[in-house]
């Protein structure tokens, strides 16, 4: 579906639907040119799949969803008409909303949750760090703030994220 454009002063806002609650992408003019660009909230669970029209995921993937995440944001790139590549792009920040285990029941086997929590934890960060490494080598690491929640709304999700870029046309 491709995107509605309001654009308002320095800012664009890239959204679908005709009411729709928030814009998927929303782009500040810099007085240089260049570009910062703000990257809504994102699960790498259902909501990644449904947008690139994957398999389902039914477990929390940290390996699988960090990866879907990015691609979603490169395809919105893509369709706002922006970018053709994330490669275009330097992340600013990138903040991360990380969910407790779906399982096991931390009331039944608090050990296993314990145990579950800590591989979510590696997983995510090796993820993170892997996605960096190979996909983006040639470019800055964002800062990064993570913030450990019970849930979000997407229930096969480990993580939800935001983002702020910057596409450089001035350098």
């Amino acid at each position: 579906m491709p995107f509605n454009v309001k654009k308002r002063g320095k800012l664009t806002y890239y959204y679908q639907g005709e009411q729709s609650v928030l814009s998927a992408l929303v782009t500040e003019e810099l007085p240089d040119g260049d570009l910062k660009i703000y990257f809504s909230g994102l699960t790498g669970g259902y909501s990644a799949q449904g947008i690139l029209n994957r398999e389902e995921l039914v477990s929390m993937d940290p390996k699988r969803e960090i990866p879907l995440v990015f691609e979603c944001w490169e395809l919105w790139l893509k369709e706002a008409g922006i970018c053709d590549s994330l490669q275009e792009v330097d992340f600013i920040e990138v903040h991360a909303f990380g969910c407790q285990p779906k399982s096991p029941n931390p009331l039944v086997d608090p050990v296993g949750y314990a145990a579950e929590q800590e591989r979510l934890r590696a997983a995510y960060a090796e993820a993170y760090r892997g996605f960096f490494a190979e996909r983006l080598p040639d470019h800055g690491l964002p800062a990064r703030f993570t913030v450990h929640l019970v849930d979000v709304p997407d229930r096969a999700a480990s993580y939800e994220f935001y983002s702020t870029a910057l596409l450089q046309r001035s350098r």
